[in-house]
């Protein structure tokens, strides 16, 4: 299966950011190209990260877990509107946003321009655009012996956890 949102338009990027072409979707994933992304940390008041597994039809990584919600940015969309976005349509919350950092993330899967945010939320949770199919609260104190151990997102293990306060 495709995904749901491979014709969509995504701007490719130089390392400065600035807008160099528009492609679709499809056309940025099998070409590798450099484009806008965005992570949302999620967590709470417990000292807990919102971890998430990924729908199996994703067009990389399916089934993997995430330790940020988040995706490509859109056309001509302002980081904050993107990551405002993309917490809303992915697990159905809105909350105010701190930015924690851009970085670039190359390997042979993908390469993006990502900025990172973070959200203190306990929910509730809703996940109607079907991209994500459980959810789980991991604590703090335990994070890195949970990333050991399960297939989360190498762009996000890059990008993300490096700015979390984990032991």
């Amino acid at each position: 299966m495709s995904p749901p949102n491979a014709n969509e338009e995504v701007d490719i990027v130089d390392e400065s950011g600035n807008v160099v072409a528009v492609v679709t979707r499809a056309q940025m994933r099998a070409q590798k190209l450099l484009h806008r992304s965005v992570f949302i940390v999620v967590r709470n008041d417990a000292d807990e990260l919102l971890v998430h597994k990924r729908a199996d039809w994703k067009d990389i990584w399916p089934s993997f877990w995430d330790i940020a919600v988040g995706g490509v940015v859109a056309t001509g969309e302002a980081w904050e509107i993107a990551a405002a976005r993309e917490l809303h349509e992915e697990i159905g919350i809105s909350g105010e946003l701190q930015y924690l950092g851009e970085q670039l993330y190359e390997d042979e899967h993908v390469a993006e321009l990502a900025r990172v945010y973070a959200t203190f939320s306990s929910g509730p949770f809703s996940l109607s655009d079907e991209e994500i199919v459980e959810l789980q609260w991991v604590p703090m104190s335990e994070l890195r012996q949970w990333v050991a151990v399960n297939d989360v997102c190498p762009d996000s293990l890059a990008l993300v956890l490096p700015r979390l306060d984990a032991p």
